[in-house]
């Protein structure tokens, strides 16, 4: 199993996997924390205060080689003159074996260290999950052109892929047009702390890959991700292939193993770009049911932009309330009164209290389920109408978070090359 090291080290031929060695924990000696991180004034951080947030965290660092009397080292109140709000937690440096370091620690993190990347350029770092050749690596060039892509075999390792600052970026798909949700990845938007800074949508083009020199009759199964089985579903019966279907974690992957393990009997549905890779024939070009096959992704980044509004933004949302789902009209008032479109509603189960019993004279004991809303809608933070849509929302649930407010992809339509 590979070994989840810095960029300067890590294979990109490979995906990253969730091991990591104790001599790498160790060296994590702190963590921004962008849960304890309140902002008083303002959306979003401008340049200089994100800069200024990385002189305190690098002087907080420093504070805790002080002895513990040092009471005064425990908070930064100023970083050059100039006084801030921010304050900003830290994870205390982890030890080895009960015992305390005694060696020197590394150098404190610098705002050179800390600084954001630009948010497009030829150094971006961008995680993606699956392997060379994926839909998902399409999507990290067309939102980042000429980044470094960085595969992952997870979703959650994309995550901490970024978290770890082993990536600038990530780009996961939440939706398509045909399966609907990737309900994994909304489940971690709400586990992880990463912000939507952006949306990409794909066009989807699905081929039938087989090794050279393999004729359909001869093939007794087809592999792919399950999304991609399903939305093949019907031109796979058309093409008259009487075969297994068989799901695998992704598509370029299903080449890869067809590739590596010399399958004859086997074919994957993927991209024509993973038909290159690994050396695949394509038996069937265009292969999607229907042409209007588009993969929503989101772009992910340790701190969130800053809303504006000289071009069209989207800003997603989650809540939940204590009282269940009676509120989603409420909710939805609140937009429809400032005329703000909802573009996504999406509910999912409330993990930390999936059951709600509620106790009544006349029926009994009920079992109610409780869930988390996910609401998107076209809207920026920068607007009034998007602020007081949310002070009002906020009146009727016990858990509001803005996952990002972001431009919206406004990429003229494009149909799936099979039917031009």
């Amino acid at each position: 199993m590979q070994t989840l090291t810095p960029p300067s080290s890590y294979n990109l031929n490979k995906p990253l996997i969730r091991t990591r060695t104790r001599q790498q924990l160790n060296r994590i000696c702190c963590v921004y924390r962008s849960d304890s991180v309140h902002f008083q004034n303002g959306i979003g951080l401008s340049r200089a205060d994100w800069q200024s947030s990385c002189a305190i965290l690098s002087s907080k660092v420093v504070s805790q080689e002080q002895p513990s009397s040092d009471k005064s080292a425990d908070h930064v109140g100023a970083v050059n003159g100039h006084k801030t709000s921010i304050d900003l937690n830290l994870v205390p440096i982890e030890q080895n074996n009960n015992k305390p370091l005694t060696t020197q620690p590394q150098k404190p993190l610098t705002i050179t260290d800390l600084s954001p990347a630009p948010m497009h350029g030829s150094q971006l770092r961008v995680a993606y999950q699956g392997v060379p050749g994926a839909y998902s690596e399409a999507a990290a060039g067309k939102a980042y052109p000429n980044c470094e892509a960085i595969p992952c075999d997870q979703f959650e390792v994309a995550f901490q892929a970024v978290e770890l600052w082993i990536a600038d970026r990530a780009v996961l798909p939440v939706e398509n047009s045909l399966g609907g949700s990737i309900h994994r990845n909304y489940d971690l938007l709400l586990r992880h702390r990463l912000h939507i800074v952006g949306e990409v949508q794909l066009p989807v083009h699905h081929c039938l890959l087989a090794l050279p020199g393999v004729r359909k009759e001869y093939l007794t199964r087809v592999i792919s991700h399950p999304q991609a089985l399903s939305q093949c579903e019907l031109t796979l019966t058309k093409l008259g292939l009487n075969v297994a279907r068989e799901a695998v974690d992704d598509t370029a992957g299903a080449a890869e193993y067809i590739a590596a393990n010399n399958l004859r009997d086997t074919a994957a549905i993927a991209s024509a770009r993973a038909a290159d890779l690994y050396g695949m024939q394509i038996l069937a070009d265009g292969i999607q049911d229907d042409s209007s096959n588009v993969t929503r992704f989101v772009m992910l980044a340790r701190e969130p932009i800053i809303p504006r509004t000289d071009r069209p933004f989207k800003t997603s949302i989650v809540f939940a309330h204590d009282k269940g789902t009676s509120v989603l009209f409420k909710v939805l008032s609140a937009f429809a009164f400032r005329n703000i479109s909802l573009t996504k509603i999406e509910s999912r189960p409330h993990r930390n209290r999936p059951i709600r019993l509620v106790d009544d004279a006349n029926v009994g004991t009920a079992k109610h389920f409780e869930y988390m809303f996910y609401v998107d809608f076209e809207a920026s933070m920068a607007e009034v109408r998007a602020q007081n849509a949310l002070a009002e929302v906020q009146e009727f649930t016990s858990f509001l978070r803005v996952l990002g407010s972001y431009p919206m992809d406004m990429t003229p339509w494009c149909p799936s090359r099979g039917d031009d």
